[in-house]
């Protein structure tokens, strides 16, 4: 095993590089590392002044007591190497994600603070959920939209905390609906709308299943010009009808949007699924944008897999 100066020495050296071109771009959130030293498996996120921290679960056999030295170490080596104190280091271990887990909460109670991306503004929380509130790798996709929204109605599934909402709101969007299954992220989506002065009867938001969103849609004659549906890998949460499998599932999803797209109008279908193939019967009709929408403080180009269908 390395020694944990090759780890400090490496952060310290990617937080200078990515600091100054965060601020060409109007970042105050970006990824610094990412398993850059394979015997340091964890990611670190800056997000202005604090730091989000994740292990990764390797299958190294350890014990309770080497594991929680080994992390214990990592975490102070983190803090040194970025200039901050311990606290401001939130930690987690990430595992392979089963069932409701992108909804569930860490047990401790965090703060909410706001981070700034390319003029806007959304709250992010680094404690309490297994995610922050902002998927820092759709950020390029995220631009799309705004460069796109224009006297557009926009649909968000699978919204999230909304800041595609948010984005498509700042580029002009005539009217925005974001559907999610969690009252939690539906209210979060509604403050970072008000954060950037947003928050109006244009924006509405509803909690339903998707699927049930997309059914009732269809037959209502909905249109909508302007969609995107980046779905978990898998759900089985109460709240859904049955179970959300992205893989088995995305060809009905898709060709649903589809369905209540307008002549014309753009559907980015995303996902985080590594082992995810796009079904051959889809593939005449979108263009793969992965190497463009995986931003550039990404070394892993495998984080999402990104699609843009536009209607003809």
């Amino acid at each position: 095993m390395p020694e944990i100066s090759s780890y400090i020495n490496r952060l310290s050296k990617n937080a200078k590089h990515w600091a100054r071109w965060a601020r060409r771009q109007g970042l105050t959130c970006y990824r610094l590392y990412d398993r850059d030293v394979p015997e340091f498996p964890v990611i670190v996120d800056w997000y202005d002044g604090r730091v989000h921290l994740q292990e990764y679960d390797t299958g190294w056999v350890q014990t309770d007591e080497d594991h929680e030295a080994w992390l214990a170490e990592i975490w102070e080596a983190t803090a040194q190497a970025l200039g901050v104190n311990e606290e401001q280091v939130a930690v987690k271990t990430r595992r392979r994600q089963e069932g409701d887990a992108q909804y569930e909460k860490t047990g401790r109670e965090g703060e909410a603070f706001t981070v700034e991306e390319q003029g806007l503004k959304f709250h992010v929380n680094l404690d309490s959920y297994l995610d922050t509130g902002l998927f820092l790798d759709h950020r390029n996709t995220r631009a799309r939209v705004r460069a796109e929204a224009a006297g557009k109605r926009f649909l968000n599934l699978f919204c999230y905390t909304g800041a595609f909402t948010v984005y498509a709101a700042a580029g002009g969007a005539r009217e925005t609906m974001s559907v999610d299954l969690s009252n939690t992220y539906l209210d979060w989506a509604v403050r970072n709308l008000t954060l950037n002065g947003l928050a109006d009867g244009l924006h509405r938001r509803v909690r339903q299943d998707v699927f049930q969103f997309l059914t009732d849609a269809i037959d209502d004659g909905a249109q909508y010009e302007l969609i995107v549906m980046d779905p978990p890998s898998f759900s089985n949460s109460k709240k859904m009808q049955g179970v959300l499998d992205v893989q088995k599932d995305h060809r009905w999803l898709v060709e649903a949007c589809l369905e209540i797209l307008a002549p014309g109008g753009t559907l980015y279908f995303s996902n985080n699924l590594r082992t995810f193939k796009l079904d051959p019967a889809l593939l005449p009709l979108c263009e793969d944008i992965t190497a463009q929408s995986v931003p550039e403080d990404f070394r892993n180009k495998r984080i999402h897999q990104c699609f843009r269908f536009v209607k003809a």
